[in-house]
């Protein structure tokens, strides 16, 4: 499974994040997938963002749920994330990702963590700064 992300890689503060990942050799409706985002700003550790599951209901870190939407086309097996209300803090690589998750939102999920071996498919990565 190859994952791509897509966006603009620069946000005035105050304005809305969007982004799109698109999915290729699998589907996004594949039973137990769940096609997470993650982040990472300059110097700190893999956060966890959110994710849409293989049925179609989003999840969210309890620190951005206010802030985040996650949404998917499956027409065109993608998924795409909007943070809004951005801020220079939200400077940082962002990340689509694959997991197997047949027992749900993981502990680490829950709490906002993003364990890199959790998700065995990962984009990219691009880098959205937050300046205006």
């Amino acid at each position: 499974v190859q994952l791509q992300e897509s966006g603009p890689g620069l946000v005035k503060p105050s304005q809305t994040l969007s982004l799109t990942c698109t999915v290729s050799g699998g589907s996004i409706t594949t039973l137990y997938h769940y096609w997470s985002w993650i982040r990472q700003p300059p110097g700190k550790e893999l956060e966890w963002m959110g994710a849409i599951t293989y049925s179609g209901s989003a999840h969210y870190s309890p620190t951005l749920r206010s802030r985040t939407a996650i949404s998917r086309d499956t027409s065109k097996n993608q998924f795409t994330l909007r943070l809004s209300s951005v801020t220079p803090e939200d400077t940082a690589v962002y990340y689509c990702a694959r997991g197997f998750q047949p027992g749900g939102i993981t502990t680490a999920q829950s709490m906002g963590i993003a364990e890199r071996d959790d998700y065995p498919d990962w984009g990219q990565g691009t880098l959205v700064t937050v300046s205006s």
